[in-house]
């Protein structure tokens, strides 16, 4: 299965405390219709803490019935708790989800031995692709290039890796050590092309939730062999990029998406909007990009 290219990390968007489930079939079908490779619902962008086990599942089996196997639905099932992971990993590809993404565990920081045992764990129940995530940011600990090589050595299923350290050294070690079947997939848009540089297949991206076909464009042309085209997309875009994390992700993506007119600025506690500051921020930075009319205050 291929899973290389640019997938969405696409948002959740709700109202009146529930999902939103007409905005969800806009914005997923926006991403068939922008050429990406596949979505990832319910990862971090799509705040998979702050939702319900029933509202986890709906958004994997909505996110398979609005892409209509047009492209691939990697479904965010990982937890730090590995009963749980599996739970979610049996239920989605029960849903028809193409392939599962496994955070890294986080808050009980196991060590390599137990990120090695949760991850096997959770590939042989469920004959499903798996991408490993790795982002120590947010999880408190790294899965090691050492744990992943032992990995794919005994779970044919696990295929890849979401990578968010923001570092090319360790893309280079993943792909000398791992070989150009295993796919290397960028965690970070502005990181993408220097990780596709040195070995990387692709992005998990929050920017395309707003510039899909752009970022589609971006990384095939580099997979393409033409990199000027796609250093020039990446200049246009890098000051989005780093605007979509002005604050916690995925506020500022959820508050350039409501500037937009896609969805409501809506959040679940602990997340909440966009500060004055930023906001304004943000808003100006669309409007360099072209993605918001010079005299819109929205």
């Amino acid at each position: 299965m291929k899973l290389s290219g640019t997938h969405t990390a696409i948002i959740t968007p709700f109202k009146n405390e529930g999902l939103d489930e007409p905005a969800f079939e806009r914005l997923v079908k926006r991403q068939v219709k922008a050429g990406v490779d596949g979505v990832v619902p319910v990862g971090s962008t799509g705040e998979s803490p702050t939702v319900s086990v029933e509202e986890h599942l709906q958004l994997i089996r909505l996110a398979v019935k609005f892409a209509d196997r047009k492209i691939k639905v990697i479904a965010g099932t990982g937890a730090n708790s590995t009963d749980e992971a599996i739970h979610l990993t049996q239920a989605a590809k029960d849903l028809g989800a193409d392939a599962s993404l496994q955070v890294c565990p986080y808050y009980n920081k196991p060590t390599q031995e137990g990120l090695f045992q949760h991850f096997r764990a959770v590939a042989r129940s469920a004959k499903l692709p798996i991408i490993l995530y790795n982002i120590p940011g947010r999880c408190g600990v790294e899965i090691g290039v050492e744990t992943i090589v032992r990995l794919k050595k005994e779970c044919s299923n696990i295929v890849g890796v979401k990578e968010s350290s923001g570092n090319p050294d360790r893309v280079s070690r993943l792909h000398a050590s791992l070989g150009k079947n295993f796919t290397l997939l960028s965690g970070d848009d502005s990181m993408t092309l220097p990780f596709m540089a040195v070995g990387g297949h692709g992005v998990i991206s929050v920017a395309s939730n707003v510039i899909p076909k752009e970022m589609a464009q971006m990384v095939q042309a580099f997979a393409n062999g033409d990199p000027a085209t796609a250093q020039k997309r990446h200049a246009k875009y890098f000051s989005l990029f780093r605007g979509l994390f002005l604050e916690t992700n995925p506020i500022p993506v959820k508050g350039a998406l409501a500037m937009m007119g896609f969805v409501e600025e809506s959040y679940r506690l602990p997340l909440v909007p966009l500060g004055n500051e930023n906001k304004e921020a943000l808003r100006a930075t669309l409007k360099q990009c072209g993605l918001l009319k010079k005299g819109t205050n929205l």
